[in-house]
């Protein structure tokens, strides 16, 4: 099977690296990739916002299957114009992708659906979340406990445009679950918890993401189909209905509240840096699901999850989010892999045979272990061998939930 995967971030990176696992995979593509999907595809220099591009080289190559990674593209119409060709892809119509593109267009879909959403309130009065309407690259959610913050929140989104949203704060544990979905039918990846805000203690502004773990304590398998029974398919019944049934990944941002579980967002994508720790925790062969969903027919499909944890740690520019790094060197990557870390790429570039920064967020570094807390230390401990000028993280990614309790038998191999 020849393989396009559209987009050159970490996520892109940690899904050409499940992708490539697959005995079933014969060519693996990438547009426009980065350094490290080098290493395992074909890299075309191609925006993945090109739709005109990526269909030309689709039909050049004669791809069987194109996974489209970035949420912008699946909202500006990708999909639609890969599958008007007789391309084979893995992601949503626009019509679809708009359970992310517009969080109205959400909340509209989870009241006709019957799941549990935070309530929209007409005021934006402190406690509450404010939100943009459109896609903002994750940065676009404030939680406001005092009026100076809402305050702040709305000159934030001022640059943003479009409307804005006010809803109920909620208070409970934040889970990302994943659905494979063929228009009809879902199937689970391992949940995961991620860390949006930018200094250690939840503290700073916004980003999008500084680390994740996965599987989230007491979200295992049952509870995860349990999930998506009551969250994910009933959104797929009502966009069936609507006529723009969801053919890809979709992302269910949500608390669980001492009221049962709430939806504070949908996404259209794998989510990013939690891919980067959830499919290293997928057991089997991930394009053999993806290419079914894709022609909608998952026909049973279950994606098990291996034994274990995972932890991913973002490494940002000095000055992110506000600002990025480019062309300074990085030193460390090979020595983070001998020590057993997975290295996605996330922003980096090539000049000469140097690894150089080339965006905001650099890497992600993950690592595997038996137990959560031994993941843990295993990807501090590779990111520690790493370093660029300017380099920072969070120290606490997934430090409050590592001596938490896993029915775990046996670690995962490296």
């Amino acid at each position: 099977m020849r393989v396009l995967v559209v987009g050159s971030g970490g996520r892109e990176h940690a899904l050409a690296w499940k992708l490539a696992q697959s005995p079933a995979l014969t060519e693996l593509h990438a547009a426009p990739g980065s350094p490290g999907i080098a290493e395992l595809a074909e890299c075309h220099p191609l925006r993945a916002d090109d739709a005109e591009g990526i269909l030309g080289l689709s039909r050049s190559l004669e791809v069987d299957l194109v996974v489209v990674g970035p949420e912008v593209p699946l909202v500006l119409g990708l999909a639609d114009a890969l599958r008007r060709f007789g391309v084979s892809v893995f992601g949503p119509s626009a019509a679809a992708a708009r359970i992310e593109g517009s969080k109205a267009f959400a909340k509209d879909v989870m009241a006709e659906a019957g799941v549990p959403t935070p309530a929209r309130l007409a005021l934006a009065r402190p406690p509450c979340v404010v939100k943009a309407d459109g896609l903002a690259a994750g940065k676009g959610v404030y939680v406001c406990r005092t009026q100076a913050e809402v305050d702040e929140a709305l000159r934030a989104l001022l640059p943003v445009g479009g409307d804005v949203l006010v809803e109920e704060l909620l208070e409970g544990s934040e889970v990302s679950l994943f659905a494979v979905c063929d228009g009809r039918e879902a199937a689970p990846l391992v949940s995961a918890q991620d860390f949006k805000r930018a200094f250690d203690g939840d503290e700073g502004p916004n980003t999008g993401g500084m680390g994740a773990y996965a599987p989230v304590p007491g979200v295992g398998p049952e509870e995860a189909d349990e999930l998506v029974a009551a969250i994910h398919r009933p959104v797929l019944v009502e966009l069936e209905r609507r006529g723009s049934p969801f053919v890809g990944l979709l992302y269910a941002g949500l608390m669980l509240t001492a009221d049962g579980p709430r939806v504070l967002e949908f996404n259209c994508r794998f989510g990013d840096p939690e891919t980067q720790a959830v499919l290293p925790l997928v057991e089997g062969d991930l394009l053999v699901a993806l290419a079914a969903a894709a022609v909608g027919d998952l026909g049973g499909v279950r994606i098990e999850r291996a034994p274990g944890a995972a932890v991913a740690v973002v490494l940002a520019a000095g000055r992110y989010p506000e600002d990025g790094d480019r062309g300074t060197t990085i030193s460390g990557v090979e020595d983070a892999r001998a020590a057993g870390a997975l290295v996605f790429h996330a922003g980096t570039a090539r000049n000469g045979q140097r690894l150089v920064t080339n965006g905001g967020r650099i890497l992600g570094v993950t690592a595997l272990g038996g137990t959560l807390a031994d993941a843990r230390a295993a990807a501090y401990d590779a990111v520690g061998l790493i370093d660029f000028e300017g380099m920072r993280y969070r120290s606490d990614i997934a430090a409050a939930a590592a001596g938490a309790t896993y029915a775990i038998t046996a670690a995962p191999e490296s």
